[in-house]
C-alpha cells in the first residue's frame, strides 16, 4: 500500500526551493563579505583558523546537511504498477 500523497512532486519541489533558498542566503553572506568587508575573512574565529576557513567549510557541512535532510522529507511518487495494484487492475 502506497501511502503517498498524489501531490509528492509539488511538495518535493518546494521542498527543494525551500532548501535552496535557505542555502542561498547563506552563501550570499559568504560572497558580500568577501565583497564588501573582505577583512573581516582575516579575523581569527576558532581553533587559530579564519573565518574564511571557518565559513567555508560551513558551507559545505551545510550543504551536505541540507542535502540530507531534503532526502529524509522527500515524499515517494507513486508508481503506476503500484496504483494499479491498488485499484485493482
Amino acid at each position: 500500500m502506497n501511502t503517498s500523497p498524489p501531490n509528492a512532486r509539488q511538495y518535493n519541489s518546494r521542498l527543494g526551493l525551500i532548501l535552496f533558498a535557505i542555502y542561498l542566503i547563506l552563501y550570499l553572506g559568504f560572497v558580500f563579505i568577501n565583497a564588501f568587508a573582505a577583512d573581516w575573512m582575516e579575523k581569527i574565529v576558532l581553533a587559530g583558523l579564519n573565518l574564511a576557513i571557518v565559513y567555508g567549510f560551513a558551507l559545505i557541512v551545510i550543504a551536505l546537511l541540507l542535502a540530507g535532510v531534503y532526502g529524509l522529507l522527500c515524499r515517494a511518487e507513486p508508481s503506476e504498477t503500484s496504483s494499479k495494484q491498488e485499484s485493482g487492475q
